[in-house]
């Protein structure tokens, strides 16, 4: 295969990386500018990734900071059959998960399945996902913005609950791991309002903030419990006493650290907004 090679040589240690462009990566081509019209027309940006992939009616995963592409590259090997897009927003970090799995292709033609996108991915849920396409969204170690003022940039709000809800199929799952014990003070305190039965129409804690006016509008459209509360259960391709095996969680656990995990399901019976 030959492609044009934009290059990029810190994490690979003065190996240049080739992120392969519309071929692994995706292009801007692929992915298109957003319409002038999006406020008005919150639907016109949408995109459908699957078809992105060879076979587009497969199953489709996403994560969301995919990082150096660890996980993405030991579940892919166990699901050929599951079609896998990680979102990774730093660049450097697209470009070697990229890389990684370009260089799996070239040497015996597998991880056809997997792609990277560099972008926001609460923006691409927001703007760009079409309704109940992902069977699971990962979110593994985010940055936990530990500081109050940054709070509003931490990835689980109303908003990308609300988003990560439309995005999922009936049964779908968003699964949830963290390090960091603030951010998953603050993250179950959201689980309380969207995991219990009439739960959007009660006041949240102090510790988080209200449900914004755009969100709320659009709640008549939900069930009374959009998500169901479950127990993680650790892929299989993660390691002995690991729970998903990123680079980062081997980090931490070098460190010392402890872990927090839980899987936010969209009921079986729920009714896709139109």
């Amino acid at each position: 295969m030959a492609y044009d090679r934009p290059m990029s040589f810190g994490l690979g240690h003065g190996r240049p990386l080739d992120p392969a462009p519309g071929v692994v990566a995706i292009s801007q081509e692929e992915l298109g500018t957003l319409p002038d019209d999006i406020l008005t027309n919150p639907d016109a940006g949408r995109i459908d990734p699957r078809q992105w992939f060879p076979c587009p009616d497969r199953r489709f995963e996403l994560e969301i900071g995919s990082g150096k592409g660890t996980f993405l590259a030991q579940q892919a090997e166990l699901e050929p059959e599951t079609n896998f897009l990680g979102i990774e927003w730093a660049g450097e970090f697209c470009n070697f998960a990229a890389d990684r799995i370009r260089r799996k292709r070239e040497a015996d033609g597998s991880f056809m399945h997997v792609r990277l996108l560099r972008a926001d991915a609460t923006e691409f849920l927001r703007w760009r996902c079409p309704p109940g396409i992902c069977s699971v969204i990962h979110l593994y170690f985010s940055d936990p913005w530990p500081k109050k003022k940054h709070h509003k940039n931490r990835v689980v709000q109303h908003r990308f609950l609300l988003d990560a809800w439309k995005a999922l199929t009936p049964g779908g799952e968003l699964r949830i791991v963290t390090d960091h014990d603030d951010l998953w003070a603050w993250d179950q305190a959201h689980f309380g309002i969207w995991c219990e039965p009439g739960g959007l129409g009660s006041s949240p804690t102090g510790s988080i903030p209200p449900i914004p006016a755009d969100v709320a509008r659009e709640l008549g459209a939900l069930p009374a419990q959009p998500y169901e509360r479950l127990d993680f259960n650790r892929p299989e391709s993660a390691r002995e006493g690991e729970l998903v095996g990123t680079n980062f969680e081997r980090k931490f656990r070098d460190e010392g650290r402890s872990f927090n995990a839980g899987v936010l399901r969209k009921p079986h019976m729920a009714i896709q907004p139109d």
